[in-house]
């Protein structure tokens, strides 16, 4: 009896353990919105009146959509403009929107502009020379998006009715190597890198015919800061559908890093369109396959695409960015949104 009573209260214990784990993974991964927007109150709370009107924009002003990763004049409050506890709440927003591994890249790709300082000495390489934008009023269950965004970071957030959407999201590098000094060695984008390298040179002979289109890369990436991203013609490269399972995989390794970027909201979107496409995909190269040669790679879906350049700085510079195809800024989803409500109000 007292075996059959211990065994009991292990199944009850197993079975609410179970049902808790259950709910505290539902809860985790239902509050990347909630997260993003408390971020972001907290954060639009602790400004002056002079900082509030710099920093907010109207849902629909063009600004939004006007995005760049140069270090370029830009809109809304800068880190420099901030008193140090609301530095740390606009880098709050930031972490909210990203993964802690997209967190980590985005601060040292920022911390890399203290680097440039000394290499190339100019008044705009400032490690505390990145913007926060919002557009629209903070809220769960509202329409509105927000922008973090300086050298070689960009990353474009838009909320409808608690879902998100991601893009563009850029990150960038430069150098993409640290060559000397303290931080000789320092990589922050290896991965998109290095998986890539590995998913070229999986490729036979033949198959390299085909996905590598040019031999020289390009000076940056095709769709550079365009509003609505869209290239010339039919995609090109090897399709996934003539590659073997296991170079499949690779391809497959190398998208995942894009994915792991993001909070569990954007990256399960990402990871649907990425299985919506199937062997629908598109993987083209440019330049070299080896490590340290310039080279430029992309990965295109009807839904989505991927691209990669590094050549500038005598290939020791990159760019790197996901893209929506028909839901950068939120299009689709504003559209889903506004669709429906005229639909109610019939």
């Amino acid at each position: 009896m007292k075996f059959l009573k211990n065994a009991s209260m292990t199944v009850r214990l197993i079975v609410v353990t179970t049902a808790l784990a259950l709910l505290l993974g539902a809860y985790v991964k239902q509050q990347s919105a909630s997260i993003m927007t408390n971020a972001a109150k907290n954060f639009v709370n602790s400004l002056e009146p002079w900082q509030k009107t710099a920093v907010t924009f109207k849902l629909e002003d063009e600004e939004r959509s006007n995005w760049f990763y140069t270090p370029v004049p830009r809109k809304g409050l800068a880190l420099h403009d901030m008193k140090p506890y609301q530095r740390q709440l606009a880098l709050a927003m930031l972490a909210a929107g990203l993964s802690q591994r997209g967190f980590i890249k985005a601060t040292t790709i920022m911390s890399l502009d203290e680097l440039l300082l000394v290499l190339e000495p100019a008044p705009r390489r400032d490690p505390d020379n990145y913007y926060v934008s919002i557009f629209g009023d903070p809220s769960e269950t509202g329409e509105w998006g927000y922008r973090f965004e300086g050298h070689h970071v960009s990353q474009n957030f838009t909320l409808v009715n608690g879902k998100i959407q991601g893009a563009p999201s850029f990150f960038g590098s430069n150098p993409a190597e640290v060559m000397e000094g303290p931080r000789k060695g320092l990589r922050v984008l290896a991965a998109e890198e290095d998986l890539a390298l590995t998913a070229i040179n999986s490729l036979t002979p033949e198959e390299r015919k085909v996905a590598i289109v040019d031999v020289k890369a390009p000076a940056d990436i095709l769709t550079t800061n365009t509003r609505e991203a869209a290239l010339k013609g039919q995609p090109n490269g090897l399709s996934a559908s003539a590659m073997t399972p296991a170079q499949r995989a690779k391809l497959q390794d190398l998208l995942e890093e894009y994915c792991a970027n993001m909070p569990d909201q954007i990256a399960e979107l990402r990871e649907a369109q990425i299985k919506k496409a199937g062997t629908n995909i598109w993987f083209a190269w440019a330049g070299g396959t080896e490590p340290h040669q310039p080279n430029y790679y992309r990965i295109q879906t009807a839904d989505f695409l991927v691209e990669f350049d590094k050549t500038q700085s005598n290939g020791n510079h990159i760019h790197s960015v996901w893209r929506d195809l028909n839901n950068d800024f939120g299009r689709d989803l504003l559209k889903e949104h506004y669709a429906a409500s005229h639909t109610a109000a019939k």
